[in-house]
């Protein structure tokens, strides 16, 4: 008996193992493979752009022409047919990042990735959309159902083609992974969580209550630089110890970094904003508009944008937008041309709920204890047992953290009906003109955008869009008592949003700046960028004052200017050296604040700017310990430059300009640390990096596969061409990705550039052949007529109908 349960016992286990051997070798790469070998079957496992594919769900044939830069020109005969084709040749090149799109936006990561991403799940899970249906589609223009529904069945049938036995088989990046891709269907492209990325109120709100509580709410306002002028109000007897972004870690947006396996922490929160602007012809050499706009996102491998041209009947547009979602949010058809920045308008609020200590599941409200919504959900996590989740929901909304005495619940505009980010492209498409564009931007609802306009017939316009919530009581920029009297009371009417339409100073420009007028009836928001728009104005301006008219090379070399205002501020706050041996200020003296990659003085002035954070937290928490403050490096400069009392204390231009050259000096000594006494070897391009990596970057032997970098980079986050690094370190994580300048005289004379490539698909001769370009400030041509589309195509592929 002892004999046969052993034998027993080693077949089971001697099973076991080779069944987690097979397992793993089916679902991880062979370490023994080399790169050569993997570049191998990446390129096996390509889509097929040339040639002829049958396709059920298609009525006509349908041309797709990619030119020499990986843009894909589809010609179709319907509109049925056009976003069918959308969605399968989208799938061509991105289909795996589509699909952990997909699962971020249902919160079904960790199915895939493992359990470290199971608070993202909940998270997204929790901000999932539960209104109406009916309502959420009526939001949007007439026949947006339809076009989701063709879009997402074009994506099912890329699918079915490579899925199907004797098939070509699944992209190289699944499987690697060891998963596969799931139908999809119209609703998936209807996720909130896309938004997220260019909205952070609720995480505004959590840093300002750390800073009342730690530092009191006069220095923690002085350290809001809040325009127009507003103070931090907390609530009488409003607890905020404990709280911090912390608290939030897991409400991430899609295009926060996914990586198998994951690390702690799946992704940063976004740095950076976006530029974009219309000049009117009366200042251009060809006497109509240009429109420029370069939006930042996260720098992410494949981009988050996708270049397609859509023709059909009723439809000529070529453009920007996500793969994932049909149209194109950013681009041009026949007669208009538009770009977009976000504006930051404040549409997220939290709600400090106070929990019963005797029920944790009732909160208190004015009119005593309620009971908290519970759902349960199961997550399945791979590698581990399934999950389940109780979500919970006060009438204020999600809650997203408690500590079992007080709850965090937020509201936010994503429970509104029609809040799917960018859908209402699909009607911006379509417009021909002012008005009608107007028309379409009503539509708008998130993110909260500024739109520049241009048309054909010289016009040029800004219309901002977006849900504002109108508070009755507080001004959002702190959590609130979830006990009544600060509920919304409706959103800032459209036709009272920001507008402007052929200004008299021959330009509209925008950079996540305050577009609202000066005493604006409503509170809209508080926290805007203001250096970028400022050295935009101020180029545009000087053109416009010296009677240069301005051209294409112009618009580029502005969309990569580098040059920061606050840096030519500090420098100036130290003024010449003094002392004919002070080498730091000697470096700096003279210097034009031109962040290039190449300069030295920029290297020194960037360390400088964290050492400068540093002193000023150390001074704000004396006696603290060492507690961090939310403090970020891009408003360093305007903090020692108006050298606030309230921060600074007595004698404060005194105490700042110490601070500022004691700080000077440590920077200077840890750059010879580093780079040695030679300042001829510094170069902010050695510290200011990019690197652009893969979702799969991290399972052995597959970095050298996907990931590209790194690279030296110019600028930061203040300059033109923004290049936002975190608060620790120095590498590039935002940025202006994608790029576009549209001539409104001749679009076939536009440009544009996507970093690294069209494709997501290693082995691809489109995977990053824009990467140069990119580097080095270029484009390429964003060619629009047939004619000329057929002249630079390389590739060819026609879609027809299945056989019957």
């Amino acid at each position: 008996m002892k004999f046969l349960f052993r034998w027993w016992f080693l077949f089971i286990l001697t099973l076991f193992v080779l069944t987690v051997a097979v397992r793993f070798l089916l679902t991880s790469p062979n370490p023994s493979h080399s790169l050569q070998s993997l570049n191998d079957r990446a390129r096996a496992a390509l889509s097929e752009t040339k040639g002829e594919v049958r396709l059920a769900g298609l009525e006509a044939p349908v041309d797709v022409l990619r030119d020499e830069w990986g843009v894909p020109h589809i010609y179709a005969r319907n509109q049925h047919d056009l976003f069918f084709a959308q969605g399968f040749v989208a799938a061509q090149d991105r289909l795996f990042q589509m699909e952990l799109w997909k699962r971020a936006g249902q919160g079904r990561l960790a199915e895939v990735a493992g359990v470290s991403f199971l608070p993202r799940d909940v998270a997204a899970r929790l901000l999932r959309y539960r209104g109406s249906l009916p309502a959420e589609y009526a939001s949007y223009a007439a026949d947006t159902r339809e076009i989701l529904g063709a879009f997402t069945d074009g994506i099912n049938s890329y699918i079915q083609q490579r899925s199907a036995p004797g098939g070509p088989g699944l992209p190289i990046e699944f499987q690697l992974a060891g998963f596969a891709p799931e139908a999809w269907k119209p609703e998936d492209c209807l996720t909130r969580m896309a938004t997220l990325s260019v909205t952070g109120n609720a995480q505004d709100e959590l840093e300002n209550a750390q800073l009342v509580a730690l530092l009191g709410v006069q220095k923690a306002t002085a350290l809001g630089e809040f325009d127009p002028p507003a103070q931090l109000e907390p609530a009488v007897g409003l607890d905020f110890s404990g709280l911090s972004p912390q608290a939030i870690a897991g409400l991430l947006g899609t295009d926060a970094r996914i990586e198998f396996p994951a690390e702690t922490g799946n992704g940063n929160r976004e740095v950076g904003g976006s530029n974009n602007w219309s000049v009117s012809g009366k200042m251009t050499r060809s006497g109509k508009p240009f429109l420029a706009n370069d939006p930042h996102r996260t720098i992410a491998l494949p981009s988050i944008r996708y270049i397609v041209h859509l023709v059909a009947p009723g439809w000529d547009v070529i453009g920007a937008t996500e793969p994932a979602l049909p149209g194109v949010s950013i681009g041009h058809n026949e007669n208009i041309a538009w770009g977009l920045t976000v504006f930051p308008v404040d549409q997220q609020d939290f709600y400090l709920e106070e929990l019963n200590a005797q029920n944790a599941l009732e909160y208190k409200t004015e009119n005593g204890w309620e009971k908290m919504r519970v759902e349960e959900e199961i997550f399945h996590i791979r590698g581990g047992r399934n999950q389940t989740q109780s979500l919970k929901f006060t009438r204020h909304g999600a809650v997203l953290w408690n500590d079992g005495r007080r709850a965090l619940a937020l509201h936010w505009v994503g429970d509104e009906p029609g809040t799917a980010p960018y859908l209402p492209g699909i009607s911006v498409d379509r417009a021909q003109n002012w008005q009608q564009f107007l028309q379409a931007m009503a539509r708008w609802k998130t993110p909260p955008e500024n739109f520049v306009y241009a048309d054909r017939e010289g016009n040029i316009g800004e219309q901002s869009a977006g849900l504002a919530p109108i508070r009755s009581k507080g001004n959002g920029l702190l959590p609130v008592p979830g006990t009544g009297g600060y509920e919304w009371s409706g959103f800032i009417p459209f036709s009272e949003l920001p507008r402007q339409f052929n200004p008299e100073r021959g330009f509209v420009a925008t950079a996540n700046n305050k577009t609202i007028p000066e005493k604006y009836r409503y509170s809209a928001g508080f926290v805007w960028s203001k250096d970028r728009i400022a050295r935009i104005e101020q180029v545009l301006n000087e053109a416009r004052d010296k009677k240069q008219l301005l051209d294409q090379e112009d618009m580029a070399r502005l969309q990569n200017d580098v040059v920061s205002l606050p840096a030519q501020e500090l420098v100036h706050l130290i003024g010449p050296p003094v002392n004919p041996n002070d080498a730091a200020a000697k470096l700096l003296a003279g210097w034009d604040g031109s962040l290039r990659e190449d300069s030295a003085a920029a290297a020194l002035y960037e360390v400088w700017l964290k050492k400068l954070r540093d002193a000023l937290a150390g001074m704000l928490l004396t006696n603290r310990g060492k507690a961090s403050l939310p403090i970020d490096t891009d408003s360093v400069p305007s903090l020692f430059i108006q050298a606030a009392p309230e921060l600074f204390g007595a004698h404060a231009e005194a105490k700042r300009d110490a601070m500022l050259h004691a700080t000077l000096h440590t920077a200077y000594a840890e750059l010879q640390e580093t780079f040695g006494s030679d300042t001829s070897q510094w170069s902010w391009g050695r510290l200011h990096t990019v690197r652009f990596r893969h979702a799969l970057d991290r399972i052995k032997n597959l970095e050298g596969l996907f990931d590209l970098g790194p690279f030296a980079r110019p600028g930061d986050d203040t300059t033109v061409d923004a290049t936002g690094y975190p608060w620790e370190g120095f590498a590039q994580v935002a940025g202006a990705s994608y790029r576009e300048i549209l001539n409104l005289s001749d679009w076939d004379h536009s440009e544009a550039v996507n970093v690294p490539g069209q494709s997501g698909q290693p082995g691809s001769t489109h995977y990053s052949d824009l990467l140069a370009l990119w580097r080095d400030g270029k484009y390429f041509p964003l060619l629009y007529s047939r004619a000329a589309v057929e002249k630079k195509s390389t590739e060819r592929l026609s879609l027809l109908p299945a056989s019957r």
